[in-house]
C-alpha cells in the first residue's frame, strides 16, 4: 500500500498516485482498472485530459469502497472564474461519478488574466468550505503566482503538481511550497516528457547515473526515480498503459535510496524545463470548451 502524505488541512493522501494524462478514453478505463487492482489508492485526472468519465467508470467497476480511493481532478482555465468553476466542478464530479472530489486543483496559473484566476481559486474555496471536496490546490504555479495568490486567499493550498524530475526539479518552487505549507506533486515524475538530443540519452530513464543507481539495487531507473521522489517527500504520479510498467511503478516500497544516492541524482539537474512555460498557457494558444458530459 502506498505510503501516505499528510496535507496541510490533515487529509491523507497517498503518496504514490497513477495518472491519466494524455491517456486515450478509450484505454483509460483499463489502465485505471489495471492501476487498481495493482494496488494504487490514488488517481490523478483532469477536465481537459477528456478521460474522466473512464476514470469515474473505472472507479465504480472496481468493487472498492469508494473512500478507499483518492481522486484528484483539475479545472482547466476555460472554467476559470467564480461560477464557471463551481459549473466545472459540477461536470467533473458528474463524469467521475463522485459526489465528493478528494483533491481539486486548479490546472495553470494563467497569468495572462490571474484575476480570473483568483476567482476561481475563490470558488475552489466556496467547494471546500461546503464540503464537496476534501483538499484545494494548484498545478504549475511559479513562486511568483503563488505569492499573489497567497495575497488575497483564504485556504493554503494543499499542493501544487508541478514538473519535477532528475533533470528539472525546480527547486525555488519546491523551497517555497515547503515553506508555507504547500507540497510539491510532480508530474512527468520519471522525465518522460524530457528529450534531450545533446546530452547521449534520450531521456532520464537511459540517465547512467540512474542507471548504474538501478542496477545496485535490482531495480528499473523508473523505479529509482519514483522512489527519490517519494525519500525527498514529494508525491509522484506516474502513468502508462503498460499493465506491466503500472506494477512496476507500484513496487518502489521495498528498497532504499542512500543519501549519497540521491544527491547523485539531484545532481542530474539541467534547468531545462520540457513541459510549456506557465506564461504561455493562455486563452488564445490553450483556450477550449470543457464538454459538459
Amino acid at each position: 500500500m502506498s505510503t501516505l502524505l499528510k496535507l496541510n488541512n490533515g487529509v491523507e493522501m497517498p503518496a504514490l498516485g497513477f495518472g491519466v494524462f494524455q491517456t486515450p478514453p478509450d484505454e483509460t478505463r483499463d489502465a485505471v482498472e489495471a492501476a487498481l487492482s495493482t494496488g494504487y489508492r490514488h488517481i490523478d485526472t483532469a477536465a481537459a485530459y477528456g478521460n474522466e468519465r473512464q476514470v469515474g467508470e473505472a472507479v465504480a467497476a472496481a468493487g472498492i469502497d469508494r473512500a478507499g480511493v483518492f481522486l484528484e481532478t483539475k479545472i482547466w482555465i476555460s472554467d476559470y472564474g467564480y461560477e464557471q468553476t463551481l459549473h466545472g466542478f459540477a461536470k467533473s464530479a458528474g463524469k467521475l461519478r463522485a459526489d465528493r472530489i478528494d483533491l481539486l486543483i486548479l490546472h495553470q496559473a494563467l497569468p495572462s488574466d490571474f484575476g480570473r484566476t483568483l476567482e476561481a481559486y475563490r470558488a475552489l474555496e466556496t467547494l471546500l468550505g461546503d464540503g464537496k471536496v476534501r483538499a484545494i490546490g494548484v498545478s504549475n504555479f511559479m513562486v511568483e503566482h503563488l505569492t499573489a495568490l497567497l495575497d488575497k486567499a483564504t485556504v493554503v493550498p494543499a499542493v501544487n503538481q508541478i514538473e519535477v524530475h532528475p533533470y528539472f526539479q525546480q527547486r525555488d518552487v519546491q523551497t517555497f511550497g515547503a515553506q508555507h505549507g504547500i507540497l510539491t506533486q510532480a508530474w512527468s515524475p520519471i522525465g518522460g516528457i524530457t528529450f534531450y538530443r545533446d546530452s547521449g540519452h534520450s531521456n532520464a530513464l537511459q540517465d547512467p547515473v540512474i542507471g548504474e543507481i538501478a542496477k545496485a539495487h535490482g531495480k528499473s531507473a523508473a523505479q529509482v526515480m519514483l522512489r527519490w521522489h517519494l525519500q525527498q517527500g514529494r508525491s509522484a504520479i506516474p502513468k502508462s498503459t503498460n499493465s506491466r510498467r503500472i506494477a512496476e511503478n507500484f513496487d518502489v516500497f521495498d528498497f532504499h535510496l542512500t543519501d549519497e544516492e540521491l544527491s547523485a541524482i539531484d545532481a542530474l539537474e539541467t534547468g531545462r524545463r520540457g513541459g510549456p512555460e506557465p506564461a504561455d498557457v493562455t486563452f488564445e494558444t490553450f483556450g477550449r470548451p470543457i464538454p459538459e458530459a
